[in-house]
Order: structure tokens, then C-alpha cells, then sequence
């Protein structure tokens, strides 16, 4: 499908908060984008589990991502914003995955500092590149775009190692070198995410909702007043996704084969085959 991009940023001036859902696979997204969102977030965790059975821990491969996206956003009518890690190399490699990002119908990409190999944003231990290292790489991100409305999602997880000022300070830096969203991984407290919204008031800022994660999880209203416009649930569907396949299994290996499903006539439909049919 064509998105339309310019859309998508202009709705990051308005009031309402953007909502965007991790996706992670074919029938996730056709779901997804069932619903009312603005946008959809693929989520580096949720691909790397669901096809590679690896965890988030930088096994992903830009052309993993881009095949991934191609596929998705050819059916979808929801833009889709991609994680892209650390941009899978230096600034050359970043600047071949914008532009594969964008080719294969990505509305945005998030690029990450840290080091290789990266780990999920939530799991203690991560080092980040030093900071013009980290500037320089979003700063040929946004140059390496061909359509300025594709947006940039700049993240430092700077703050488990180097606390939140460094994390504040890369962050102006980013926006300053053309990101269009600031992403400051993993505050630890909500005075953290009160000390985020006032330092960089005035620019889209990125809230990252993860259950049992390092953040507390605050309500879509309080983040807004604090200043975030765009919150992301990368791992809530996957996660419930887990619970019901672990169930739907071990009902199997017990004999069970009816309880807590969709009929196949459901699945049919939400996989596409109607459509197809028509």
C-alpha cells in the first residue's frame, strides 16, 4: 500500500497522544491495522523472537528488517514505523538502511546508540557509543532520507550507564542533528520522565511502555501532560500472544483441542482469505 507519510508528521503536532502498537509478524500487523491507530511500531524484540526464535541481542540483520517491512507494509493502510537497532553498522551502513527502509514502505525508522552488539532496552548491561559517535549517525540518518516526511526516531540508552543528564543532553543534540522524534530509553521513575518532558519541552518526545520492565508503567494521560506524544506498546500484544500460546499448547499435549479459540472460519478471515477470494 502507499503511505502517506506527510500525515503521519503533521499528526505529531497535534494534541492527542499517538498511540502505536508493537507489531512483530504477518497476522499481529493484519490485526493491528484492524483497529484506529496512526501508526504501527515493528519491534526489533518481537522480529528477532518470532523469526529467528533468537532474543533481542543483535542476531537481526538489516535485510531480516527490510524483507520483513516489504512484506507488512505491502498490506497494510497503517504506517509503520521499524526499529533498525544500531543502525546495523557505521554511518554508510546506516544510510543503506534508511534508504531500504524507506524503499520497502517504512513511513519511519528508530535508530539506537548503542554499542555492538546491542541488547533490548530493558535488559541491564547496555554501553553506548560515545557521544558525537552517536550525533553523527542520526545526523546521516536524516540526510540519508529521499522523502523528508519519513521520519526519524532517534534513541539513547545512555542513561543506565551515564545517567539521564547525558541521555537529556544527547537527545537535544539529536533533534538538533535532524531527528523528528526523541526517544530517551528507559527512565526509571516518573520524576525521571518529568525531568525528560521538561528539559526537551517543545520536541516530539517518545515514551516506551514495557511491562515488568525498567520503566514505570504511567497512564496515556500523565505522559501527556509530562510532555510525551507518542507512546509505544512494543512487546503488550506479543506478550499476550505468549501467555495464549503456552495455554493453547499445553491444552494440546493434554487432548484438548476446543477450548479459548477463534474458529477456523475467524482464523480464515483474519489471515487474509476473503480478500483474497474477492
Amino acid at each position: 500500500m502507499t503511505i502517506d507519510r506527510a500525515r503521519l508528521k503533521q499528526r505529531l503536532a497535534q494534541a492527542e497522544p499517538i498511540i502505536a502498537p508493537g507489531v512483530y509478524d504477518g497476522l499481529s500487523a493484519r490485526i493491528a491495522d484492524q483497529q484506529s491507530f496512526d501508526v504501527l511500531y515493528l519491534s526489533g524484540y518481537g522480529v528477532s523472537a518470532s523469526l529467528l526464535a533468537k532474543p533481542d541481542n543483535g542476531f537481526l540483520t538489516a535485510a531480516d528488517m527490510q524483507f520483513r517491512i516489504s512484506t507488512l507494509c505491502a498490506e497494510l493502510q497503517t504506517p509503520l514505523i521499524a526499529d533498525a537497532d544500531t543502525g546495523f553498522g557505521g554511518l554508510a551502513e546506516t544510510q543503506a538502511t534508511v534508504r531500504a527502509y524507506e524503499a520497502a514502505g517504512a513511513a519511519g525508522i528508530q535508530i539506537e546508540d548503542q554499542q555492538v552488539p546491542k541488547i533490548c532496552g530493558h535488559i541491564p548491561g547496555r554501553e553506548v557509543v560515545s557521544r558525537d559517535d552517536a550525533v553523527a549517525k542520526i545526523a546521516a540518518a536524516a540526510q540519508a532520507r529521499q522523502d523528508e516526511n519519513f521520519l526519524i526516531v532517534a534513541r539513547t540508552d545512555a542513561r543506565e550507564q551515564h545517567g539521564l543528564d547525558e541521555a537529556i543532553a544527547r537527545g537535544r543534540l539529536f533533534a538538533k542533528a535532524g531527528a523528528d522524534i526523541i526517544f530517551v530509553e528507559s527512565p526509571e521513575s516518573e520524576a525521571e520522565f518529568a525531568a525528560i518532558g521538561t528539559a526537551l519541552s517543545g520536541l516530539p518526545l517518545l515514551a516506551n511502555m514495557v511491562e515488568g520492565g525498567r520503566s514505570p508503567l504511567l497512564s496515556r494521560q500523565r505522559l501527556q501532560e509530562l510532555g510525551f506524544g507518542f507512546i509505544i506498546y512494543p512487546v503488550a500484544a506479543m506478550a499476550a500472544t505468549a501467555a495464549s500460546l503456552q495455554n493453547a499448547y499445553a491444552q494440546l499435549a493434554e487432548g484438548d483441542l476446543e477450548q479459548g479459540r477463534v474458529s477456523f472460519k475467524q482464523l480464515s478471515h483474519l489471515v487474509g482469505f476473503e480478500a483474497k477470494d474477492e
